[in-house]
């Protein structure tokens, strides 16, 4: 990709060729992610609030998770797919715009239908947001394709880390009303993504030459990559439920079983995630170093132990354990995505759209599964089921090697 020009001050140094990995664009675009990302984890961060003030069980939590999660899981191979035939530089301002509208919604609804609308239009955001994204992170990678995703994700990782810590010091002294405060924020996001967007456009047409000759010759037959594929979505479907339980249901874990305060669960899920967020940035450039499947057997499979203790453990451990727990599962979303990109090359917006919206819904059905789990046991059942979920990770050994997968021409 040519980048010898472009907005948001990006630049390639003298005597650099096409290889040259944007990092400004990628960085931008990842405090956006950051954004994005911190915006929508407000939402499960003051449950606690909206639960105690509209008298919400534990189920109605859930239908707001699976609002949100259902309606960015939904749109997201919709936006990729039309994306991969028109790419839209600009309509990541108007999906951050979009996720401000559901914020601004959120802070001032009166009802449990309010927030479910809010929580939907919050998903709308994220559905236009990320395909295009991925899409402009991988574009300025200079072929370092796990490197760029995993700075691409680990802005997003960042922000539903900072949203429970900002919400604990922020929302829950200050109330609902206080979610307004985060259009700021928002606003910030859109302006950055003007630029970006403005860079890409100017490059639209050498990035597309790029893609036209990055074509690959399947040594797989079109079952094996549906196989393949299959695999790659269970193993989402193990790490997203287990990851619904924190998002969703940590800090009431957390309050129900050892007596912490609100503010204190925060903190604590502030830790889990970022742990996640940490544990997203090193699964790319390992993958690139050693292979994808490596990486994925050892992330979804590896953090078994510690997710089978977690349930048994006391508060400090409790707390400790969610640290290797979030380092070791976060690592596999960037392999599994970028793995994906070269199963299925020349599709970019389609399969991100499809892999971060199998994230968002598998989170929310899981969030509801789990929400009614809770409501008819109790919340400590909830985190005993899960613990056997990344046992799933066993089928990644199914998956085919690096070089029977797929060869440049």
């Amino acid at each position: 990709m040519d980048a010898k020009t472009g907005e948001v001050g990006v630049q390639a140094p003298p005597g650099q060729g096409s290889s040259e990995t944007a990092f400004r664009v990628i960085a931008t675009v990842s405090f956006c992610h950051c954004l994005n990302d911190l915006i929508q984890s407000l939402l499960p961060a003051v449950y606690p609030i909206l639960k105690s003030e509209y008298r919400l069980d534990f189920a109605q939590v859930g239908l707001i998770t699976l609002a949100f999660q259902l309606s960015a899981s939904l749109l997201q191979p919709v936006v990729g797919l039309v994306t991969d035939r028109r790419p839209m530089p600009y309509s990541l301002t108007v999906g951050m715009g979009v996720s401000l509208l559901g914020l601004l919604l959120l802070a001032t609804a009166s009802s449990f239908g309010v927030i479910l609308v809010a929580g939907a239009l919050i998903g709308v955001g994220s559905a236009i947001f990320h395909p295009e994204a991925s899409r402009i992170a991988r574009a300025a990678s200079g072929g370092r394709h796990g490197l760029s995703q995993s700075i691409f994700q680990v802005g997003g990782n960042l922000g539903q880390a900072l949203g429970p810590l900002l919400a604990a010091f922020i929302v829950v002294p200050r109330g609902q009303g206080s979610l307004g405060w985060f259009s700021i924020g928002a606003l910030v996001g859109m302006a950055c993504l003007f630029q970006v967007g403005r860079w890409y456009a100017s490059h639209l047409s050498s990035t597309l030459a790029r893609r036209a000759t990055d074509t690959r010759e399947h040594v797989l037959s079109r079952r094996h990559v549906g196989f393949a594929v299959l695999v790659l979505v269970l193993l989402v479907f193990s790490k997203n439920f287990y990851t619904a339980s924190f998002t969703s249901y940590y800090t009431f874990y957390l309050i129900e079983r050892f007596g912490v305060s609100v503010q204190e669960a925060q903190i604590y899920l502030f830790v889990a995630l970022g742990a996640i967020a940490a544990g997203t940035i090193l699964g790319g450039p390992i993958g690139d170093r050693i292979g994808r499947k490596p990486v994925i057997i050892g992330s979804v499979l590896g953090v078994l132990p510690f997710t089978l203790i977690l349930p048994m453990a006391d508060l400090f451990w409790t707390v400790a354990l969610t640290v290797p727990i979030g380092l070791i599962l976060a690592s596999s979303l960037t392999a599994i995505l970028v793995y994906a990109l070269e199963l299925v090359p020349g599709r970019i917006g389609l399969v991100s759209g499809l892999f971060f919206g199998l994230s968002f819904g598998m989170g929310g059905l899981g969030a509801a599964a789990l929400g009614e789990v809770a409501d008819r046991t109790s919340i400590e059942t909830v985190y005993r089921i899960c613990a056997w979920l990344p046992a799933i990770g066993i089928l990644a050994f199914l998956l085919p090697a690096a070089r029977e997968r797929a060869e440049p021409r």
